[in-house]
């Protein structure tokens, strides 16, 4: 299938590991000029390197707990370079406890990194988008929008802001060519993953891969997901071919969400 976006600009956020790095990589192959972005500047040149140099990559180095230093670095990067027709937002979830032992902190900390992040992204490249006719924002969530998980208690608040926060875009957006929509990645084989399994046997007072073995026996495919598999997903979602897909959360869990 041609997706039809090749020579589309690409800025995809957490980009230097797991879904992220899968998607970079993913668009880049499909003729896309990707900009990474991340905190971790040798991370992100080691990415670099690993895309198809079909086109002209960069990188900027920005950290969504400031989000007044990603304003000015999105804004400054476009004045200098180019607008995005696609912007994925991926940010590392808040760690895990019950919503009661939670701090304000840790909420506004999620707050600020996941929901006030992606709205600074969106009103930055939203304008170029409608100049352009096309426009694609894909929101890497958690299928904690759809039913929350247990012991995630700021991550489900937070995750459930930015679901809400994209149907409202995607209603706004829509009559100019612009979608706005969220995969929900289930159990993936990502660095965050795994170090949820390991907080969670510790809690259980179970061996790692005990815990391992009880998450897939939850998931109807009894498996995790690849990074690919997710990215997949999100790239189709990028594409011309999804442009009558819009304001919807896609779960990629291997069946695991209950809910339609």
């Amino acid at each position: 299938m041609n997706l039809n976006i090749n020579d589309r600009n690409a800025l995809v956020c957490g980009s230097t590991q797991g879904i992220g790095r899968a998607t970079a990589i993913m668009l880049a192959e499909e003729g896309v000029k990707v900009t990474l972005v991340a905190r971790n500047e040798e991370k992100l040149k080691q990415v670099l390197a690993e895309l198809p140099q079909q086109r002209k990559h960069s990188y900027i180095v920005a950290d969504f707990s400031n989000p007044e230093d990603l304003d000015k670095k999105i804004k400054q990067f476009i004045s200098e370079n180019h607008g995005f027709h696609i912007v994925i937002n991926n940010t590392g979830g808040p760690k895990g406890g019950n919503i009661l032992d939670a701090t304000l902190e840790e909420f506004e900390n999620a707050y600020t990194m996941h929901l006030k992040c992606n709205h600074i992204l969106a009103q930055s490249t939203i304008p170029f988008m409608k100049e352009e006719g096309f426009g694609r924002i894909v929101n890497i969530i958690s299928t904690s929008v759809k039913e929350p998980i247990p012991g995630l208690g700021v991550s489900n608040t937070t995750r459930g802001a930015v679901g809400n926060w994209s149907k409202t875009l995607s209603l706004e957006v829509a009559p100019f060519g612009i979608t706005v929509n969220n995969v929900l990645p289930g159990f993936t084989e990502t660095e965050r993953l795994y170090s949820l399994i390991n907080t969670n046997a510790d809690k259980e007072n179970i061996t790692a891969e005990n815990m391992v073995e009880i998450m897939k026996n939850s998931t109807p495919a009894k498996r995790f997901a690849k990074a690919e598999e997710v990215a997949n997903a999100i790239v189709f979602l990028a594409s011309e071919k999804a442009a009558y897909i819009n304001g919807i959360n896609i779960p990629v869990d291997g069946g695991r969400t209950k809910s339609l």
